[in-house]
C-alpha cells in the first residue's frame, strides 16, 4: 500500500509556477500594446487622405470658377489668327438668328449613277476544279454582268 507521501506532489516540483505565469501575462500585454500602437498609426493615414480630398475639391472649385468666367466673357483665343471667344449665351443667340434667317429649300430628286461597265474577263487559265465560266447574256449567265448600253441624254 502506497504511503501518503507518494500520493502528494513531489517536493522538488512546485505545483504553481508564479514566474511562468507572470512571463505569459507580460507577453500577452506587450503583444496587445503592439497591436494597439499599429492600429493607432493606421488612423493617422485617414487624415492624410482627407487632406488630399480637400485639396482636390479646392482645385476643382477653382477650375470651375475659371471655366465659368471664361464661358461668360469675351476674349482672344488666338489674336494672330483673329480667333476670339464670346459668351455661350451670345453664341446661341447668333446661331438662332442665322438659322431663322435661312429659308428651307425643297430637296430635289436623287440622281442614280449610271451603271459602270463590267471589267474585261481575265485571260489567265482557269484551275481544273473551277466551274466553267458562262458568258454574260446567255442562258444561265448573270443578267447583272451582261453589258447594257447607257441611256442617251437628250
Amino acid at each position: 500500500m502506497p504511503n501518503e507521501e507518494d500520493t502528494l506532489a513531489h517536493p522538488e516540483q512546485p505545483r504553481f509556477l508564479l514566474g511562468s505565469w507572470l512571463w505569459a501575462v507580460t507577453l500577452f500585454v506587450s503583444f496587445g500594446a503592439i497591436v494597439a500602437i499599429a492600429f493607432g498609426a493606421l488612423n493617422r493615414g485617414s487624415s492624410f487622405e482627407e487632406g488630399r480630398a480637400k485639396a482636390r475639391a479646392e482645385k476643382l472649385k477653382a477650375a470651375h470658377e475659371e471655366w465659368d468666367k471664361a464661358a461668360a466673357s469675351y476674349g482672344w483665343v488666338d489674336k494672330a489668327k483673329g480667333v476670339a471667344r464670346i459668351p455661350i449665351q451670345r453664341a446661341m443667340e447668333l446661331t438662332l438668328a442665322d438659322l431663322q434667317a435661312k429659308q428651307p429649300t425643297a430637296a430635289g430628286p436623287i440622281a442614280t449613277p449610271t451603271p459602270a461597265e463590267a471589267p474585261p474577263a481575265p485571260t489567265t487559265a482557269q484551275p481544273a476544279n473551277a466551274p466553267a465560266a458562262v458568258p454574260p447574256g446567255t442562258p444561265g449567265g448573270s443578267p447583272a454582268a451582261s453589258p447594257t448600253p447607257a441611256p442617251k441624254k437628250p
